[in-house]
């Protein structure tokens, strides 16, 4: 099934760990990474986000842009602020978020095992953001940003990720956001050996990072193709990745606010609202079960339960399509919510206050609070071979970039 191995991966200096570990590159904007990485030399958004070093007029895909981020790779490690371990190792990275803690297996995955759905997916990617980092890759010649997969757990790995944990991290700090992070390094031959038979047996899934993904597969594609030889051991042939646990994750909700009511009045909009759902103003700001929906709309706070039987197909049964289907589709006029300026998609991290805040400022009228997709529900999905609605899972705590990287060379 999946195949794991070791590498040497290029990681910082322990005092600067916490001063280079940064965001993904795609949750926030080249904005909001300038801004982040002000009087940051160290930042890690220098590498991943490298236009914040441009000219703000400076397309972000722009030739200048890839070549910016690579001078500033190469700088990071020409001074020490990277290193490359010098034998092959797997790594277990932790986050500590409000008490709950997670821990990922790093390794690299074979590209043929995301080829052939051993890897499986939930999401379309984009042409032109799977372009931006197979350009990204290809120009500093490593994979920045870790894939974040997870397995189901079963008990049988358990106790391999438990003798790891007994390994004294190299890194432990805690970011502005309150989330702790730490880094252990895995040397020991036998436990290397035994989570790359134990990870032999399994299916993996893709719970972040899709055009990582897919730019790491294109990127090793088109070098085979440059070298008819290659055997499979090289390093373009496998992909970064941190392997969690199912058990351990945690899905936030993905919220949604739409900038009018469709040409409706209020009381026409709640009106025909209810030909599909039983709608009660109750001032619950967030839904409390699969299936239920809170609104909110002229300051106030509804609570929406399907007046229908709910689907049992996958896709179907996923709130998130049935808010689509029976609501924004036929009430709101939202006929394709990944096109559509209407609607805005806001992160559940960033709590029911931003719905509140959006909707009364005026920019929009009515805000919906979902309650977060399973984990269970996204592997049925995966199991399935289909594509979940877009928006559909936020994945918190982040995977930092920057505290492992992977070298394709």
């Amino acid at each position: 099934m999946a195949a794991i191995k070791e590498f040497r991966g290029l990681r910082p200096k322990k005092d600067l760990a916490h001063r280079i570990a940064e965001l993904p590159y795609d949750v926030v904007s080249s904005e909001e990474a300038k801004e982040i990485a002000k009087g940051n030399q160290y930042s890690f958004f220098h590498i991943s986000k490298p236009e914040i070093d441009l000219p703000a007029n400076v397309n972000i895909y722009d030739d200048t842009v890839y070549q910016a981020g690579r001078s500033n790779f190469k700088s990071f490690i020409q001074n020490g602020y990277l290193y490359q371990d010098e034998q092959p190792k797997l790594y277990l990275y932790s986050q500590v978020m409000n008490g709950r803690q997670q821990n990922g297996l790093v390794a690299c995955v074979s590209i043929d095992d995301y080829i052939n759905n051993t890897v499986r997916k939930h999401e379309l990617t984009r042409k032109d953001k799977e372009l931006d980092r197979t350009r990204h890759i290809e120009t500093l010649n490593a994979q920045a940003g870790p894939v974040f997969l997870f397995y189901k757990e079963d008990s049988f790995k358990k106790v391999l990720y438990e003798e790891a944990l007994r390994i004294e991290p190299v890194y432990d700090f805690t970011t502005a956001d309150g989330i702790r992070h730490m880094l252990r390094v895995i040397d020991n031959t036998s436990l290397i050996d035994s989570f790359k038979k134990a990870f032999a047996r399994e299916t993996l899934y893709i719970a972040d990072g899709h055009h990582r993904a897919a730019s790491a597969a294109s990127v090793g594609l088109q070098r085979r193709n440059e070298n008819p030889l290659y055997n499979g051991s090289e390093e373009f042939n496998w992909f970064l990745t941190v392997i969690f646990p199912h058990d351990q994750l945690q899905i936030l909700a993905y919220n949604k606010v739409v900038k009018d009511l469709n040409g409706l009045t209020k009381d026409a909009y709640l009106n025909k609202t209810a030909e599909a759902f039983t709608v009660k103003k109750s001032g619950i700001k967030s839904p409390q079960a699969l299936h239920q929906f809170s609104m909110y709309l002229d300051s106030d706070w509804y609570t929406l339960i399907p007046a229908f039987n709910i689907p049992d197909d996958p896709i179907e049964s996923l709130d998130v399509q049935i808010l689509q289907h029976r609501l924004l589709d036929p009430v709101l006029g939202i006929k394709d919510p990944r096109t559509d300026k209407r609607i805005d998609f806001i992160g559940g991290i960033r709590g029911t206050g931003e719905l509140e805040k959006l909707a009364d400022s005026g920019d929009y009228q009515v805000a919906f609070s979902m309650f977060p997709t399973t984990i269970e529900q996204l592997i049925a999905v995966a199991d399935a071979d289909k594509i979940m609605p877009p928006k559909s899972t936020w994945f918190e705590p982040k995977l930092r970039s920057g505290i492992v990287v992977h070298l394709l060379d």
